[in-house]
């Protein structure tokens, strides 16, 4: 029988590999505003306390022991631990512990945690040059812009497949920075882009696996030996992005191309990152906030028949498991993230750990979370109830949950995150000293001072 090889597709896309391209490698150093900046220094600030704060998780052994087989060349460090090895397997370690609480940045439009590739690439990269803070600031707003942008032109049909966006648009974001980092000129740069265009990573299926924080460290490292490879000469498609048979068009039947071009180097993705309060997905949290608020409401565990939830159908999808069996999965559970914000006040990594997931209190807390699916309300909201065996029926509903644009973490709140991630693996002393260095990034001439605090 005959294939139809006709697969519809545009054949009229703009250039936009070639646009991003010219992009990267023209726009002028912090070309942006000062609110920009301020947000690309809370960027870096809270990648750099998740990566660190995993970095004695099992995970983080495995990882480590496994790029420890090639035998790399100390040129960069693995943040939170006394090993250094070969940049790309730094980009790679750094990028999965940076995701592995969960607890790191997100680009709300397309649910992208945007610095897990693009800091974790360029930092290795930056370490082994030797380049200055405001260089890796430059490369991390333009990366993210890029990773961003294809999230916008692809989202939500490409996630909707099953894709994990941060890494399958992540290597794009890491290429791009690494590219900016190595001042290649626009043709290696576009280079680079069309190599990374070839290595999305990332499906859904691994959500609550050790393989989903792989993802961005995966992207990182892919970005990264993609702009290397550019910088020697090797060659891609110039148009690896928008052709018929190029990555977009490939990925997903939404091809928004003027999320590309539109503001193009005047509007910046990452004055739309978000920082997690919680360690867990990040559509769990309106519930989670709406049981913390509960609790300040001075309702308790004991005290609950029943707590009802009307969530969208998106929540339940990604974090619909009933019976968590460890912390890792745990994070992919809106019952768990209820019952711990109602008994605990909050929801950080000590609440997704394996003790905590299975905790007898806990697990009859949870057993005692009932969801139910209302499309009628924003993936971004909750309705809850707490029905009380008294029979009182307390209400809260949460349009923004805490951390989303629109009630977002302050620097302070940031600051106080970061130490708890970072001290139980540093010290508070040496918590400080990277807060100080991170808030003063871009007037640092050599980012090894900072990653040698970053070391035990």
């Amino acid at each position: 029988m005959a294939r139809n090889t006709q697969v519809p597709a545009d054949t009229s896309a703009p250039p936009i590999t070639a646009l991003l391209a010219r992009f990267v490698a023209q726009h002028p150093t912090r070309g942006w505003s000062d609110a920009v900046e301020h947000e690309a220094h809370r960027t870096f600030y809270n990648w750099l306390g998740c990566a660190i704060g995993a970095a004695q998780h099992e995970a983080a052994d495995a990882a480590v022991a496994a790029v420890q087989l090639l035998q790399p060349a100390a040129q960069a460090s693995v943040l939170g631990r006394s090993e250094r090895v070969d940049m790309a397997s730094a980009a790679l370690v750094n990028g999965i512990t940076s995701h592995t609480f969960d607890f790191d940045d997100t680009h709300l439009k397309t649910i992208i945690h945007p610095a897990g590739p693009v800091a974790s690439a360029v930092l290795a990269l930056a370490e082994q040059r030797g380049s200055s803070g405001r260089d890796v600031l430059d490369a991390l707003v333009l990366g993210i812009d890029v990773a961003c942008r294809i999230g916008n032109v692809m989202y939500p049909d490409h996630y909707d497949r099953g894709w994990h966006i941060t890494g399958s648009t992540g290597m794009l974001g890491a290429a791009a920075g690494c590219a900016r980092l190595l001042q290649l000129n626009e043709q290696q740069t576009t280079m680079a882009l069309g190599i990374a265009a070839s290595q999305p990573v990332g499906l859904r299926e691994q959500f609550g696996t050790m393989t989903k924080p792989f993802h961005p460290g995966g992207a990182a490292r892919a970005g990264l030996m993609s702009a290397l490879l550019a910088s020697q000469g090797f060659t891609a498609s110039p148009r690896a992005l928008e052709a018929p048979r190029g990555f977009v068009q490939v990925a997903s039947d939404k091809r928004a191309w003027h999320e590309v071009t539109d503001e193009l180097a005047q509007r910046f993705e990452i004055s739309f990152n978000s920082y997690k309060p919680f360690a867990c997905g990040i559509v769990i949290h309106p519930s989670i906030d709406a049981c913390v608020q509960l609790r300040d409401k001075g309702v308790r565990p004991e005290q609950v028949e029943r707590i009802e939830l009307r969530v969208h159908s998106l929540v339940l999808e990604l974090t619909g498991k009933k019976e968590p069996k460890d912390g890792l999965q745990g994070k992919f559970s809106v019952y768990h993230g209820c019952a711990v914000g109602l008994m605990f006040g909050r929801a950080a990594e000590e609440e997704f750990s394996d003790a905590v997931v299975t905790h007898p209190d806990v697990v009859a807390l949870r057993n005692r979370v009932q969801a139910t699916v209302d499309d009628s309300i924003d993936e971004a909201a909750v309705h809850v109830v707490a029905v009380l065996r008294d029979g009182q029926r307390i209400e809260v509903r949460v349009e923004h949950a805490i951390g989303s644009l629109q009630n977002p973490l302050t620097d302070a709140q940031l600051e106080a995150k970061f130490g708890s991630l970072v001290a139980p693996v540093l010290g508070e002393v040496k918590a400080r000293a990277i807060t100080a260095a991170c808030w003063t990034l871009a007037a640092q001439p050599d980012v090894r001072t900072l990653t040698a605090l970053c070391r035990p």
